[in-house]
């Protein structure tokens, strides 16, 4: 048995000879052959430099809340001008990550129409593969939205219920002193209506006059302390539907990805079985076939052994 002999070496001289003759120097050889052991990193596509983009506002937007919590949720630390500051550049903030995502999902629809034939079927299932990658992408961006919204909400919900419960002494402070009022408006209208005796008619006029806008005013007052606190209720119950809507979009975003994935696997499924469906019709075929074959062959056989015989 002959001796194996290496000619690895030999090639790559013979490469480098060549390779010189042609005028490359050894700096780009030396180049090209660290090409060949260290690859160089594949280029991202735009729309994952736009998903890093959406994730990296997405932690920042969540470090911003985290930072300015103490400041938003404590009434000692900030003034209502700086927590209505805060709550806007928070809204902006989510407002900008949303419409991210949604250019994303945009993004993600034009390649599902542009992947299909001009027959409305689907295209290769590497391209199919791709834009489930990135649903999948998009849907953990979504959630990851949520649950920083969802801590905002919160605390939005704190401060709320905050002056909620500053606005309920308050009130009662008011009726109070609109109770007291009245009290001491009463033995006063008696002293009036000795001195209007004495008094000429003109400044008793002038006085009911005085008497009906005060009356007027502590209606108006305390219509606009209970509206007030109306719309204090309603904005706590508006921020509390807000997100239990959100928890339900999070969970019918949850089904969805399970139905697509069931889905997935249906169409798997069926291909498996028109596959199966293939084999057994060309097992068919070919039985068929056998069987014909050898009732020819047995007939004509008979039919021989007649004639011989």
């Amino acid at each position: 048995m002959a001796r194996i002999r290496d000619r690895t070496e030999d090639f790559k001289d013979v490469a480098r000879h060549t390779a010189v003759s042609l005028g490359y120097d050894e700096s780009t050889l030396a180049a090209i052959m660290a090409s060949f052991i260290i690859h160089k990193p594949r280029e991202r596509s735009s729309f994952t430099k736009a998903a890093l983009k959406t994730l990296e506002s997405i932690g920042a937007l969540e470090q911003f809340i985290l930072n300015h919590r103490k400041d938003y949720v404590e009434t000692q630390r900030t003034t209502e001008q700086e927590r209505d500051s805060i709550e806007h550049e928070v809204t902006a903030f989510i407002k900008t990550c949303k419409e991210q995502i949604d250019i994303l999902q945009n993004s993600i629809n034009d390649d599902e129409a542009n992947s299909k034939s001009w027959l409305g079927l689907k295209g290769d299932k590497s391209n199919a593969d791709t834009i489930a990658h990135k649903h999948g992408v998009v849907l953990i961006l979504s959630e990851k939205l949520h649950s920083v919204t969802a801590q905002f909400d919160q605390m939005r919900a704190i401060r709320f219920q905050d002056a909620i419960n500053r606005a309920m002494p308050r009130r009662k402070l008011k009726r109070e002193t609109v109770s007291k009022s009245a009290d001491i408006s009463t033995p006063n209208k008696s002293d009036i209506r000795e001195l209007d005796e004495i008094q000429p008619e003109p400044l008793t006029v002038q006085q009911q006059l005085l008497d009906d806008e005060t009356r007027a005013l502590q209606v108006e007052l305390t219509s606009l302390l209970d509206a007030v606190q109306q719309t204090e209720t309603k904005m706590v119950e508006v921020s509390a539907l807000n997100h239990l809507m959100s928890t339900h979009i999070l969970h019918q975003a949850q089904q969805i990805e399970h139905l697509y994935e069931q889905a997935v696997e249906a169409t798997k499924n069926v291909e498996l079985g028109n596959k199966e469906l293939s084999q057994a019709i060309r097992r068919n075929t070919s039985s068929r076939t056998f069987l014909l074959l050898f009732l020819f062959v047995l007939t004509f056989s008979i039919l021989f052994l007649d004639w011989y015989s």
